[in-house]
């Protein structure tokens, strides 16, 4: 799940290399938390936070086949 995320946020933004996944969690539950450049936020967000939205739905799909519950942070560059 973790390298699915990182290859949808290095597919849309300008700056892939600055592009960090970590996840957290164990057992059923995972947290993946996704970190771009503050140039490319708006593009990993999206309008309305439709960009956002359809990234967690793909991931909650993946999630599902492993049988695991999965949430999505995007946090603020460091």
């Amino acid at each position: 799940m973790k390298d699915l995320i990182e290859y949808i946020a290095k597919s849309l933004v300008d700056h892939p290399d600055e592009v960090q996944v970590r996840e957290s969690g164990g057992g059923p539950r995972v947290r993946i938390e996704l970190s771009v450049s503050k140039d490319d936020m708006g593009r990993v967000i999206g309008k309305g936070g439709k960009v956002a939205n359809s990234i967690r739905t793909l991931l909650r799909v993946a999630a599902e086949r492993e049988g695991k519950q999965a949430t999505l942070d995007v946090v603020e560059p460091e």
